[in-house]
């Protein structure tokens, strides 16, 4: 099951989904320094450090250092990662209504992680690509 890869049909029956809670970016030198790994949402070795990304009451809890509290909604339809168009429709829609995106394509899901003040403005443009 590879996922959708027609632009209009991904728009059409894209269902955007507010998940519950606040999200952190943080950053560590080395995998092994995260107190419980099975609390961290998805992690992204750079060239100078460890980006993870996990719920803002943990990284709290660790005495983890974070500037951006973030909102998290999915993109509920099975994108394909060969889709073409799908991240740059969803990405000027946000930035027309000066919302900030940071996106990670996952192999099911497209999931935007979205500052956590204007997620009900970006739940709303999201939805509003499905009429376009």
């Amino acid at each position: 099951m590879s996922g959708e890869k027609d632009l209009a049909v991904l728009l059409q029956k894209m269902e955007p989904v507010l998940n519950a809670g606040e999200y952190v970016f943080c950053t560590v030198e080395a995998l092994g320094e995260i107190p419980d790994i099975e609390k961290v949402l998805f992690f992204f070795r750079e060239h100078e450090a460890v980006t993870i990304v996990l719920e803002k009451a943990i990284a709290d809890e660790w005495n983890m250092v974070y500037t951006y509290i973030s909102s998290w909604i999915t993109l509920t339809i099975h994108s394909s990662l060969e889709a073409v168009g799908l991240t740059a429709a969803f990405a000027n829609a946000l930035k027309n209504e000066n919302i900030s995106c940071n996106v990670v394509a996952a192999y099911f899901h497209d999931h935007l992680f979205i500052a956590k003040e204007d997620a009900d403005k970006a739940m709303k443009t999201l939805s509003a690509l499905k009429t376009k």
